[in-house]
C-alpha cells in the first residue's frame, strides 16, 4: 500500500508534503528535483506554483496529478494558503530563474516553511545577507542546491582533508567547462541561454553565477578553506552577449593556501567538464563529474590509488550517501537526491524537535551567501581592471 504524504510509517516518519516554485512544463532542473525528491522515497510533491503563467501553471499542475486546487498562480498565494492548511506543505523547492529565488523564499520563510531553493541563492549580496537573517529568526531549514557536493566520492575527499590526509592545503584548483553558449543560443529559442544571459533575470554574473559558484562551492566544500581576496577576469566573448560566458579568478585563502578557477560555457568540446583538485603538504586529490565513482588519492611519495565510490578503501562518509554495490555507476540525479535525502533527515528531525545525526550534511543558506559575495567580488575585481579585491 502506497504511504499518503505525511501518513506514519513504520518508524513514525511519513513522507514530507513537498511543494515547488517553477519547474512547469517546459523547465530542465523542475524535472531534475522532482526525480531527485522522488528517488528515496522520502517526499510527496502535493502542491505548486509551477509557472508565473496562470494558465500554464494549471496545466503543469495537471500534468503532474496535483489537486487543482493546489495548483496556485502565484507563490504568494501558494505560501499563505499552504501555511493555513491543516496537510499544507512542510518544505519548498524553488526552480525559478535567480531573480525569483530571494521573493519566494522569503515569503516561504515567513509562511514558517522549509525552503529547498536552486543556486546561486540571489542576485545580490544584499538579498543574501536578509535570507540569512531572515532564516534565523524564522528557524526553518534552508538548503541550497549545490548538488555536486552530494558524490560520494567528494564527501570521500572532504573527508580525507578533514581527517588531515593531505596535511595542509597548499592549492584548490576548479574547472568548470561547457561549450553550449558558444553561439547566441539565447536568440535561437533556447529558454535556458534566454534567461542565463539576461542581466535582470539572472544578476550580475552569467557563466560566473550559472556554474562557476558551483565550482567555488565544491572548492570550499571539500578543502573547508574560505577566501580573503581575488583577482578575476569575466569576459564575454560572444559578440552582443551582456553577460560573462568566461571567467578566470585567483583566489587567496585564509592561512595562506592559493587557489585557481577557470569557468566557461564557451569551451568548445566540453559537455560539463567539472574538475576539482587539492594539493596539500603530504598528499593530494584530483575527482571529475564525469567520472564521478572515481577519486585519485596520493601520498606523498607514494604511487597513486584510484578510491572507488563504496569500494575498498573508502569511509563511511561516501558510504553512508552510496545506493548501490562498486561498479555500478551513480551520478548526477544520485548526487542531486541525497541533497535532498540529507534534507529530509534534517526536516525529519525537526517534526519531533531532535537534532540530525552529525552526519548529516548539506549546503545552507550561509553557503549561499558565500556564493554571493564571490561573485560580487569577481564582478568588482573585473571591472576594475582585474585588481585584487576582498570577499565578503
Amino acid at each position: 500500500m502506497a504511504i499518503e504524504a505525511g501518513q506514519a510509517t513504520e518508524g513514525g516518519q511519513g513522507r514530507i508534503r513537498l511543494g515547488m516554485v517553477g519547474g512547469g512544463q517546459g523547465a530542465f532542473i523542475g524535472a531534475v528535483h522532482r526525480i531527485a525528491a522522488r528517488l528515496d522515497d522520502r517526499y510527496e510533491l502535493v502542491a505548486g506554483a509551477l509557472s508565473s503563467d496562470a494558465e500554464r501553471a494549471r496545466a503543469s499542475g495537471a500534468a503532474l496529478g496535483l489537486d487543482p486546487e493546489r495548483a496556485y498562480a502565484s507563490f504568494a498565494e501558494m505560501a499563505e494558503r499552504e501555511a493555513a492548511r491543516p496537510d499544507g506543505i512542510e518544505a519548498v523547492s524553488i526552480v525559478t530563474p535567480n531573480h525569483m529565488h530571494a521573493p519566494a523564499a522569503r515569503a516561504f520563510l515567513q509562511a514558517g516553511i522549509h525552503v529547498i531553493c536552486d543556486k546561486p541563492l540571489s542576485v545580490s549580496v544584499a538579498e543574501a545577507e536578509e535570507l540569512v537573517a531572515l532564516g534565523k529568526t524564522s528557524g526553518r531549514i534552508f538548503a541550497l542546491t549545490h548538488n555536486y557536493t552530494g558524490y560520494p566520492m567528494i564527501r570521500e575527499a572532504r573527508a580525507l582533508v578533514a581527517a588531515g590526509e593531505l596535511g595542509t592545503v597548499r592549492l584548490v584548483q576548479m574547472n568548470y567547462a561547457q561549450d553550449w553558449l558558444s553561439e547566441r543560443a539565447e536568440l535561437s529559442g533556447s529558454k535556458q541561454a534566454e534567461w542565463r544571459t539576461d542581466p535582470e533575470r539572472s544578476g550580475a554574473g552569467g557563466a560566473i553565477g550559472d556554474i562557476g559558484t558551483h565550482a567555488f562551492n565544491l572548492g570550499a566544500f571539500v578543502s573547508g578553506l574560505r577566501p580573503e581576496a581575488l583577482l578575476a577576469e569575466l569576459t564575454s566573448f560572444v559578440e552582443g552577449r551582456r553577460l560573462d560566458d568566461d571567467v578566470r579568478v585567483l583566489l587567496r585563502y585564509r592561512g595562506g593556501a592559493k587557489g585557481l578557477l577557470w569557468a566557461s560555457q564557451v569551451a568548445v568540446g566540453n559537455e560539463n567538464t567539472l574538475r576539482l583538485q587539492v594539493y596539500g603538504t603530504k598528499g593530494g586529490l584530483e575527482w571529475s563529474q564525469e567520472d564521478p565513482n572515481h577519486l585519485w588519492f596520493t601520498r606523498l611519495g607514494e604511487p597513486k590509488q584510484l578510491l572507488t565510490r563504496n569500494g575498498a578503501g573508502t569511509g563511511t562518509a561516501s558510504k553512508r550517501v552510496s545506493r548501490v554495490p562498486p561498479g555500478h555507476p551513480e551520478g548526477y540525479l544520485e548526487g542531486f537526491a541525497n541533497i535532498y535525502g540529507e534534507v529530509a533527515e534534517a526536516i525529519l528531525a525537526a517534526r519531533s524537535g531532535a537534532v540530525p545525526d552529525a552526519a548529516v550534511t548539506f549546503p545552507s543558506v550561509e553557503d549561499g551567501l558565500a556564493g554571493m559575495r564571490f561573485i560580487a567580488a569577481a564582478v568588482a575585481s573585473s571591472k576594475a581592471g582585474s585588481v585584487w579585491t576582498p570577499v565578503g
